[in-house]
């Protein structure tokens, strides 16, 4: 065997590995938007709530038992937004429906869209914490200079383990102005 068919099979064999490859890399692209959905419904946290419909409200009250939830409201390093909650924390009772809000005001050049992503801390117990309405369930519109509290309405399940007695509800709010569809 000549080195210029040595070459050939060689080649051939690059090719067969490179388009092996392409396919994986688009089936693993295709398959990473179920796994996110996946991800998001197990560890609470992204927009996996939006997308599987509102929490349902049954409110079956723990009077005996109250939890802190602290609200912590964080703008994106490359975002131009004023962002907080109303209040800092709050005491609850597992099984009750609870209102607060988070006020947001764009600062940049223009009219601006935002995207909140939520996080529950501890991970562990995020699969107790149900919002049944959230400003971070879809992209929120905001005009040059406009500022406005935005509403969340959540409940802690009453199943939550007993050594729970604090929970973290944080929001990073990005500027998505960019990546939004222009109408």
């Amino acid at each position: 065997m000549d080195d210029s068919q040595r070459r050939q099979r060689a080649n051939r064999s690059l090719i067969k590995g490179l388009l092996l490859m392409t396919a994986a890399s688009f089936g693993f692209g295709w398959a990473l938007v179920p796994l996110y959905d996946v991800f998001c419904k197990f560890s609470g946290i992204g927009n996996a709530e939006a997308r599987a419909g509102k929490a349902e409200a049954v409110e079956a009250v723990d009077p005996n038992r109250e939890i802190t939830i602290e609200f912590v409201a964080d703008p994106a390093s490359n975002g131009s937004f004023d962002f907080h909650p109303r209040i800092g924390k709050m005491t609850v009772h597992p099984g009750k429906l609870y209102d607060t809000a988070f006020y947001a005001k764009n600062l940049s050049a223009g009219a601006s869209v935002a995207q909140a992503v939520p996080s529950i801390s501890p991970g562990s117990v995020a699969k107790y914490f149900h919002k049944t309405e959230c400003f971070c369930f879809s992209p929120q519109k905001f005009a040059l200079g406009e500022g406005r509290f935005m509403p969340v309405r959540f409940i802690v399940d009453p199943q939550i383990p007993g050594n729970v007695d604090k929970l973290t509800l944080s929001y990073t709010l990005y500027d998505t102005t960019q990546s939004a569809p222009q109408q």
